[in-house]
């Protein structure tokens, strides 16, 4: 026989009475199921939504009001202990935290992990290898369910063996192991877009000023470049690509050198935006103006550098913010095994053209 729901005026008049002892002490179960006039186990399943359960309307509306009422908060830890979950990830970078451009890998990551009730535990290495051992032993001893494994670029890394036991997603970085997930932007996409959009200006002597290091990022974005240029039957003219350190200094010397070719080239693609920064200079001291003289266009979108350049530096935006949110997404898919083991998603972001004042057609 069902127990008929008490008045709603008498649990008024109950939760008035406990309202202040509430506050004293933590509410539980059995507090609410005291107070609806219902069993424990019938408040769980309220509570806990659980399905297939048959529970009238009237009586799931009391118990969620007197739990309201109650100040009843879900017990955490007794939920994590037997779902075998902390809500908690890692997140190991190497010198993210400490770097202010990339910073919105972070809060793209934070954010994420936020609306899937996880908390974000942050931890910076320096590319200190004892020390990083040191914080994923600190990270699995608090039975974090899972870990972002971050770079500061985009590299190949070699994931530590202490992260074989928990779940782990490397964010910004691939592994040579095709059953670690990875998000990474695509470099040669960012490549052909940066290209593509000196071509559309009607530049046909377009000048690369990459990276030195061999990296995805160089390979990847040397690659659009050269794809790119082919596609506009355009052949590829090594004398236009150089490669330098990828700083301010090694832009400078690398758009001198192009700029002081015999047959020069009208518009600079550079590797990344400090390189770009050197470009400004070269093109300054050669007696060049941006962009009426010389196009310039960089890559990563470092907003210190881009914005406050001046012309305004147009670019190709590192999608962190994206990397950072898809990572802690596809990294939940793994904790919660959607995605079977030995099935590991690669993840390959956009990389947006950001259009400022560094482009022009060239001089006829």
């Amino acid at each position: 026989m069902t127990r008929p729901s008490p008045c709603p005026i008498v649990v008024a008049n109950r939760i008035a009475q406990t309202f202040w002892q509430g506050l004293m002490k933590r509410v539980g179960l059995k507090d609410v199921a005291a107070e609806a006039g219902v069993s424990v186990t019938t408040v769980s399943h309220i509570l806990n939504n659980v399905q297939g359960k048959r529970i009238n309307a009237e009586t799931r509306r009391l118990v969620l009001e007197v739990a309201e009422h109650l100040g009843y908060q879900p017990n955490d830890l007794a939920r994590g202990l037997r779902l075998r979950r902390s809500n908690t990830v890692g997140f190991v970078s190497d010198e993210i935290a400490t770097t202010p451009h990339a910073g919105q890998i972070i809060r793209g990551a934070q954010e994420a992990a936020a609306q899937n009730g996880l908390m974000l535990l942050m931890l910076n290495t320096g590319n200190d290898r004892d020390l990083e051992d040191k914080e994923i032993a600190l990270l699995l001893r608090h039975q974090v369910d899972g870990v972002l494994y971050a770079s500061m670029y985009h590299r190949v890394v070699e994931v530590p063996q202490r992260l074989a036991s928990v779940p782990t997603v490397l964010l910004d970085a691939r592994s040579d192991d095709p059953a670690v997930p990875s998000v990474v932007p695509d470099e040669e996409q960012g490549g052909r877009t940066a290209t593509r959009e000196l071509l559309a200006h009607g530049h046909r002597r377009i000048g690369f000023v990459n990276n030195i290091d061999d990296i995805p990022a160089s390979r990847g974005r040397l690659a659009g470049y050269r794809g790119e240029l082919a596609e506009a039957g355009i052949d590829f003219d090594p004398s236009l690509v150089v490669t330098e350190d990828s700083v301010a200094a090694g832009g400078y010397r690398g758009s001198r050198t192009l700029l002081g070719l015999d047959d020069p080239p009208t518009a600079l693609f550079c590797f990344n935006d400090r390189m770009a920064m050197g470009a400004y200079r070269a093109a300054s001291e050669a007696g060049l103006a941006i962009p009426a003289d010389l196009s310039v266009i960089g890559f990563d979108n470092q907003e210190l550098i881009s914005e406050n350049l001046f012309p305004a530096l147009t670019t190709v935006a590192l999608p962190h913010y994206e990397m950072g949110a898809r990572a802690i997404f596809h990294l939940q898919q793994v904790i919660d095994r959607a995605e079977p083991l030995g099935a590991a998603v690669h993840e390959v972001l956009h990389c947006p053209l950001i259009s400022r004042d560094s482009v022009a057609r060239p001089r006829t």
